[in-house]
């Protein structure tokens, strides 16, 4: 079969694993195997040398006043069970039926019954992070060098350790197009978020970014808790009420982005980047940033409505026609990227697929603790 034929299942290929359709403009799906001969202009990813056109980067949280506001105090909560974890609040029992309207993916949500469960106030920070690392050893997905094998083929810069990092691009050329504010920076991790010369002092109240799936099951595995489901994190951010937000405008409360996306962030919300956790008001639980800042994993796998799951089998037969070689799972909440004219996922019934191992700027995690 001639290379001719081929392309045009490639280039569909990359266009949905970058989730740059209608039903996916919201976020970054990007597969690493993009790079691996299915985009000839890899180097449009901004790498080192290739002459990009990408500015400053935006996750370093700078406020809206002048000076950095490197933490926020957490308000004592109203009401308190006498049996509440450290830094947790109870969401309690009910029922769910999850998802939402605005885009397809959202549909076809069945009733849940779920148990209660305690949930972190808010998303786990740098210096909770760093305890985690420090007390185990623990190497980060981003700070280990890729398999060649599977990604063979690839430039050298993409079997370099790093992550993809959002950045302001100086200029916009053609269509809108994650590639033009997306950069695969070699040496970005958790501990570098905006890429080498990037740093965490005094950015510890930062939420942990840069971080796999892999990664926040392992930190939730050493304090005793798991990632919650996509429907626990939806009936949390849900407030414990079994009814989607009937209004879908941007959230006053919350981190994102409010200006013409990806070039101006006013941040008129007080925050341009992201913001140190909990800044922004709770929801009647107590829990802050379920919407905005970063998005969050859950540990359910990607599927692309509500519909119940198909055999594993099956799940990866399907993956392997569509040519995608990497696992996806399921992010919710939004992050400081959502604006309404690129990004309407602000909201709890919101959902997007994020590839496994692929660490992200804009990407984080919250923890939970069920009871037996």
């Amino acid at each position: 079969m001639s290379s001719g034929s081929t392309e045009p299942r490639r280039r569909r290929t990359v266009a949905r694993a970058l989730g740059v359709t209608a039903a996916l403009a919201g976020g970054l799906a990007v597969v690493v195997a993009v790079a691996v001969g299915w985009l000839p202009g890899w180097r449009d990813w901004g790498l080192p040398g290739s002459g990009s056109n990408l500015g400053v980067h935006g996750v370093m949280g700078k406020a809206n006043t002048g000076a950095s506001r490197i933490a926020c105090a957490l308000p004592p909560l109203a009401a308190q069970r006498s049996d509440a974890p450290e830094g947790m609040v109870w969401v309690p029992a009910g029922r769910l039926t999850p998802g939402d309207s605005v885009y397809p993916e959202e549909a076809g949500g069945k009733p849940v019954q779920l148990a209660g469960f305690w949930m972190d106030r808010t998303e786990v920070s740098n210096d909770q992070f760093a305890r985690f690392v420090a007390a185990t050893g623990y190497v980060t997905v981003a700070e280990r060098a890729p398999d060649p094998i599977r990604l063979a083929g690839a430039p050298p810069e993409l079997l370099r350790p790093g992550a993809l990092v959002f950045q302001v691009p100086r200029k916009l050329e053609g269509p809108p197009d994650p590639l033009q504010w997306w950069r695969y920076l070699p040496g970005a991790s958790w501990r570098q978020p905006g890429g080498p010369g990037t740093h965490l002092e005094g950015r510890g109240s930062l939420p942990v970014v840069a971080v796999t799936l892999e990664d926040a099951q392992a930190y939730a595995r050493w304090v005793g808790r798991q990632l919650p489901t996509e429907a626990q994190w939806e009936w949390a951010a849900r407030e414990a009420r079994d009814q989607a937000t009937p209004q879908h405008e941007q959230p006053r409360q919350a981190n994102t982005w409010q200006g013409r996306f990806p070039m101006e962030d006013a941040a008129s919300d007080g925050f341009a980047g992201i913001a140190p956790v909990g800044c922004y008001a709770s929801n009647a639980l107590g829990l802050h940033d379920m919407i905005g800042n970063v998005w969050e994993w859950t540990r359910d796998a990607w599927r692309p409505g509500h519909e119940d799951a198909p055999p594993p089998a099956l799940q990866a037969a399907r993956a392997a026609a569509a040519g995608s070689p990497l696992a996806q799972g399921v992010i919710k909440g939004g992050s400081f990227l959502c604006s309404p004219d690129w990004c309407m996922r602000y909201r709890a019934g919101a959902r997007q697929p994020q590839d496994l191992d692929l660490a992200t700027s804009h990407l984080g995690f919250r923890t939970i603790l069920e009871v037996r």
